[in-house]
């Protein structure tokens, strides 16, 4: 009966912060924390169970547009500490993102399902492929060029790409073969709809290839010079390192050692929703682990837009934090964005939490105000 009571009491605890905004202490479990890894069939549980409906956002986001990505990581890798759990938006900067911090899991938490489809696209072609180039080859249907290794830097993978064209053949066994692995291999029941995203996806690669950018399906919102797949990759932390995840042999190989672990797990969600992001971190802390990281990009620029923002705020204080968690965004410490989303910005996730029960936060410029570069 005590322990009833305790429970009920606990319960109570976090009912009340999620009520006012306050985060809620980590309780810290025994060893068995985290798995090293999630059967297929927990993750398609995750992807299914803990996902919310398909909803609508402004573009397709087949990629980053933001060339400042990196420049935060040597902040960021000051401040975490790998084992925690990430949380992230959007399509392939969460990769460099993970390989960087080296979390115990990833949720990768979108409100276009198409975002989780992708994931699931990229997934496939990095299991399929054991180095850089192969990868490539598949993502870009071109025949893989000669001479590439595990040496290769990434500006000469990329440069080797640039004259290599597309090849509809090397595209219909590439596609034949990432629909067999995910629902042969895998066995994740897709549906119709999902398969049909999957070629829709991998159509654009095809068409663009290294030269794919964040405006090809007209998502650019009128801006032009918005950098390309390649140019992402071959971007650096203003120190001279670069850190994408296809900067090295080693950084491509420790996200495919994640993917084949199925920990990089990509949920439907609403940020201001009421499922993925609590329903993900409740399985966090079931676990006795922290989000240490939380990579929003711009989305809660959106989110004030539309009214939910609070909302998100709510659903971060629900998360186990402690005090070295952080938001990665983009924009500038101050205020604005600048052309291509340039900057990016960290900023303590308690500390905002902490702003915004004292009232302190109340638009996205007091958010960008209250970040650093």
């Amino acid at each position: 009966m005590q322990l009833v009571r305790r429970g009920r009491a606990a319960a109570r605890r976090v009912a009340v912060a999620i009520a006012v905004g306050v985060a809620v202490p980590v309780a810290r479990l025994a060893p068995q924390g985290l798995p090293d890894h999630l059967s297929d069939a927990e993750f398609w549980h995750m992807v299914t169970d803990f996902s919310e409906p398909d909803g609508y956002f402004r573009s397709e986001n087949l990629l980053s547009n933001e060339t400042g990505f990196q420049t935060v990581i040597p902040q960021l890798l000051a401040t975490v500490e790998p084992g925690g759990v990430y949380f992230g938006v959007g399509p392939e900067q969460n990769f460099t993102y993970i390989v960087a911090t080296r979390p115990r899991l990833a949720f990768i938490i979108d409100i276009r399902h198409q975002n989780a489809v992708q994931h699931l696209l990229y997934k496939a072609l990095i299991e399929l492929s054991d180095n850089r180039a192969d990868f490539l080859a598949r993502l870009f249907s071109r025949p893989r060029p000669a001479g590439l290794d595990a040496s290769t830097s990434v500006d000469s993978l990329f440069a080797a790409f640039a004259g290599v064209a597309h090849d509809s053949l090397f595209y219909s066994r590439t596609l034949a073969a990432v629909k067999d692995h995910l629902v042969k291999d895998h066995g994740f029941a897709l549906s119709q709809v999902e398969l049909q995203l999957l070629e829709h996806n991998l159509d654009a690669f095809y068409e663009a290839g290294p030269e794919l950018s964040y405006n090809f399906f007209g998502g650019g919102f009128g801006g032009r010079g918005m950098p390309t797949y390649a140019a992402l990759m071959m971007q650096n932390d203003n120190a001279g390192v670069h850190r994408s995840y296809l900067a090295t042999e080693a950084a491509y190989r420790t996200l495919r050692e994640f993917e084949l672990r199925n920990l990089v797990v990509p949920l439907t969600g609403d940020f201001g929703g009421s499922k993925a992001i609590v329903t993900a971190g409740s399985y966090v802390r079931t676990h006795g682990a922290v989000v240490t990281v939380f990579y929003t990009s711009n989305v809660e620029q959106y989110l004030f837009q539309d009214g939910k923002w609070l909302a998100f705020a709510k659903n971060v204080s629900t998360l186990p934090l402690d005090s070295t968690s952080t938001f990665i965004r983009s924009g500038r410490a101050g205020g604005g964005f600048g052309g291509g989303m340039r900057t990016s910005l960290l900023q303590s996730i308690q500390l905002l939490l902490k702003g915004v029960d004292e009232g302190r936060v109340q638009s996205y410029q007091d958010v960008l105000q209250t970040s650093h570069e």
